[in-house]
């Protein structure tokens, strides 16, 4: 509980913190969101109004506390583009992206996890070396050139198995759904499980040389038994913590896959709220990422209490 209350005080911290640096440079990019709003040919009296309609005549700080106001109280503002209430919009995007935020990194840890523990069991052997490799070629590919393999092999080029763009539901579809995601999802895990991979074998390969590994095994213990409940529960700190800042990471950067497959994701969102000088909506989604950072890395604070007693005992 007293780690739950320092996180909570954290969470508030950032929270305005990012908020108000992210109004500060919203107001200081170039361009006019009252022109941009009014359109190009609008007389100067028209954007005028339209400035004093969308509060945008006051001054920065003043509309930063109205917004804050409103965030207390449920009220994100509405979009400058649309009229759309921002929550609305987040409601509708949210959902996509994180859905494929997770299905990424489900298949991620699953690749990873099992390559890994084989690699530190057997390293140097041909599924080190070779998974090595692959990985290692995998995070050096930009996301987008790996999406565009994907699709000419399996959406269009030499087959046509699965749709190059698109999303569907899955409470309108669940077969079409899992049709639409299955690349961008690839896209999105190939490098995560190269990175997941390299790092939990390093870390097994350093506790499989711990004393109390050595006495597991004179103890007579079999291999399975040492690398699945000696060796990896104390070799997972630094992959849990990756694995949640990227889930953070991902549920705001993943823009490039969301626009290459044509998803309604929030990362799309984010962007073409900048291009739109969208100060509500690019707000909405900013306090949604910082919000999704922080809430991900106190669970990571409990997930430790849970895998380490010595953290349980130090807190």
């Amino acid at each position: 509980m007293r780690r739950i209350r320092r996180r909570l005080v954290h969470l508030l911290i950032v929270l305005i913190a990012v908020t108000f640096l992210s109004f500060v440079v919203i107001d200081l990019l170039p361009g006019d969101a009252a022109v941009v709003v009014a359109g190009d040919n609008a007389t100067p009296a028209q954007v005028a109004q339209v400035r004093a309609d969308l509060g945008l005549d006051r001054p920065m700080l003043v509309r930063y506390v109205d917004w804050l106001g409103g965030v207390v109280t449920g009220d994100l503002g509405r979009s400058f583009r649309t009229g759309q209430p921002v929550t609305e919009a987040l409601a509708q995007r949210i959902p996509v992206t994180f859905e494929l935020t997770i299905i990424a990194q489900v298949l991620a840890l699953l690749v990873a996890v099992p390559l890994a523990v084989y690699s530190a069991y057997r390293p140097g052997r041909f599924v080190d070396r070779t998974s090595m490799t692959i990985g290692f070629g995998a995070a050096a590919m930009p996301q987008f050139v790996f999406g565009m393999v994907l699709i000419v092999l399996f959406a269009g080029g030499l087959t046509s198995i699965l749709p190059a763009t698109g999303y569907t539901s899955f409470f309108t579809d669940p077969l079409d759904n899992i049709r639409t995601i299955i690349l961008p999802c690839l896209t999105l895990m190939i490098a995560e499980a190269a990175v997941y991979r390299q790092l939990l074998r390093s870390d097994m390969i350093s506790t499989l040389q711990e004393d109390y590994i050595l006495m597991a095994r004179s103890k007579g213990l079999g291999p399975r038994t040492i690398l699945l409940r000696h060796a990896l529960r104390p070799s997972s700190f630094s992959l849990i913590t990756l694995s949640g800042v990227n889930i953070g990471r991902l549920l705001g950067g993943t823009v490039i896959v969301e626009t290459l497959f044509a998803i309604p994701g929030l990362g799309q969102m984010i962007v073409q709220a900048v291009f739109n000088r969208d100060y509500m909506l690019l707000q909405g989604g900013l306090l949604f990422v910082a919000v999704a950072y922080v809430v991900i890395n106190m669970i990571i604070d409990l997930l430790y209490l849970v895998l380490d007693p010595r953290v349980r005992r130090d807190a």
